[in-house]
């Protein structure tokens, strides 16, 4: 059928190939858009105002510098690393996403071709109809936003140098093998390891690894520990509705294509996180008086984390579980848990990531491998006849294979941020000096948050009222989780 007579945009061409899908690839750009925002402006606005009002420029920094570096180090080498041709079980081979050649061509993982044992091919390699750019610039912001998640556990205290330093080093040697081994076509993706859209690779592994270098980094200052209110509510909210909307393109992108699977994820993420926020919010009312809205913003994370494995995968009513599982079990973790475990007191973890991310990541995984339906694993999924415990023959399996990829996730984060951590610390002190620990953004940066006394005034507690981090209002502790970590 001749198309001489459409309008160039719509002709096959050299802009227009006849293997680009058009649809497909402006949906996995407005993807990749959502998830970016996630990390800027969102994180930057959450963490610029969750913590004291100190910090609110180096935490916010914090996140800014980190997407940039990633952005960066990806297209330099790690996104190959990532979804290149195979090197070992677990990793990719390294090398530039630059060339034009590269870009333009169609997208393709070619670790991700499936076969039975008996080496017939089982699913064909993933190939979506656009371009690789999409495709880097898609697994691109799903890498920056897991070290920005990461920065949660390590805000007011971590020198900001060696911050510079750990960002290119663990999105090289931690990210990427969790990305390649699940997703690029590593041996938990052949093993058929679930993990729809990152409950794995970005959840627990930052959950994990945060916790990790907020060991070997230190904790803040005793005051700052025992006190560290947000310095703007509102703008945390502000942050943390640019998380949940922004979901919508982290997990409805990960089919790679605009499709029914699609739907069911992006549909079955609002219904997870709206029942995990509320539980949460209850059991704040329930146990301690009051509602926080802190806790709130942390129940609506934690079911975002839970459903991202399984958001494609499983059914509503499934998501509605997970969600009651996701709002209560890192609840219980962080506010209970937390206060009696000396291992979980002496980590200085500021935001509690380990709780939201790790913990939630870790459930959402397992949850997976019990309500992942058969059809809808049939949509996406590279082993054909996948399916949760709940139906039947091989779920039960599905729950081990579940188990022993987030553990491998979990152990592999634990020892080669350590080994980041010790190695950085050897050039560059992890944490801050005890000064710039009790001055804040002014010694790190030369910058304040807010110029509330006047021009580069600095604050006088003679002239300056009632108001500073650590001065009492005669309000009650609240019982949001950043509060009393």
């Amino acid at each position: 059928m001749s198309t001489s007579g459409l309008p160039s945009a719509y002709q096959v061409s050299a802009a227009s190939p006849d293997w680009l899908n058009k649809g497909d690839n402006a949906w996995q750009m407005i993807s990749a858009t959502l998830v970016g925002l996630q990390s800027v402006p969102g994180l930057v606005i959450l963490y610029g105002s969750i913590v004291k009002k100190k910090w609110a420029v180096n935490s916010a920094f914090m996140a800014l510098y980190a997407f940039s570096a990633v952005v960066i180090c990806w297209v330099t080498w790690a996104y190959k690393m990532s979804f290149g041709e195979k090197l070992l079980p677990f990793w990719g081979k390294a090398g530039p996403a630059l060339g034009q050649k590269f870009l333009i061509k169609q997208a393709a993982l070619p670790a991700s071709a499936h076969y039975y044992h008996n080496g017939t091919l089982e699913t064909g390699m993933i190939t979506p109809f656009y371009p690789m750019a999409s495709m880097v610039w898609f697994q691109c912001v799903f890498a920056a936003i897991a070290v920005i998640l990461l920065a949660g556990s390590l805000l007011g205290r971590m020198n900001i140098r060696a911050w510079m330093a750990f960002v290119p080093l663990w999105l090289t040697f931690s990210y990427t093998v969790g990305a390649f081994s699940l997703w690029g076509g590593g041996f938990l993706f052949h093993w058929g390891v679930m993990d729809y859209s990152g409950g794995y690779v970005i959840h627990l592994s930052s959950g994990v690894a945060g916790f990790t270098a907020a060991y070997w980094v230190g904790p803040r200052l005793k005051v700052d520990r025992e006190r560290f209110p947000p310095n703007n509510v509102l703008m945390t909210l502000a942050g943390a509705g640019l998380l949940w909307m922004g979901w919508a393109g982290f997990n409805g992108g990960d089919p790679y294509t605009a499709n029914i699977d699609s739907s069911m994820a992006v549909l079955n993420t609002n219904i997870c996180a709206a029942t995990s926020l509320l539980v949460w919010t209850w059991l704040d009312v329930i146990f301690f008086g009051k509602p926080s809205v802190i806790g709130a913003v942390q129940g609506m994370i934690t079911g975002l984390v839970c459903i991202t494995p399984g958001a494609g995968l499983v059914q509503g009513w499934a998501a509605v579980i997970m969600g009651i599982l996701s709002g209560s079990v890192p609840w219980f973790t962080m506010m209970v848990v937390h206060k009696k475990w000396t291992l979980l007191q002496k980590v200085d973890d500021t935001l509690g990531v380990v709780h939201t991310h790790a913990v939630a990541g870790y459930l959402g995984g397992v949850l997976t491998g019990i309500f992942a339906e058969p059809t809808l694993c049939s949509l996406f999924l590279a082993v054909t006849n996948s399916r949760g415990g709940v139906y039947g023959g091989s779920g039960g399996v599905q729950v081990l294979k579940q188990l022993v990829g987030g553990a491998f996730i979990a152990g592999w984060n634990i020892i080669a941020t350590s080994i980041i951590c010790i190695a950085i610390g050897v050039v560059i002190p992890l944490r801050m000096s005890d000064e710039q620990l009790l001055i804040g953004d002014d010694a790190v940066h030369g910058e304040e948050a807010y110029a509330l006394w006047g021009d580069g005034e600095k604050y006088d507690g003679t002239k300056h009222g009632l108001y500073s981090d650590d001065t009492g209002h005669g309000l009650s502790q609240a019982s949001g989780a950043t509060q009393v970590l």
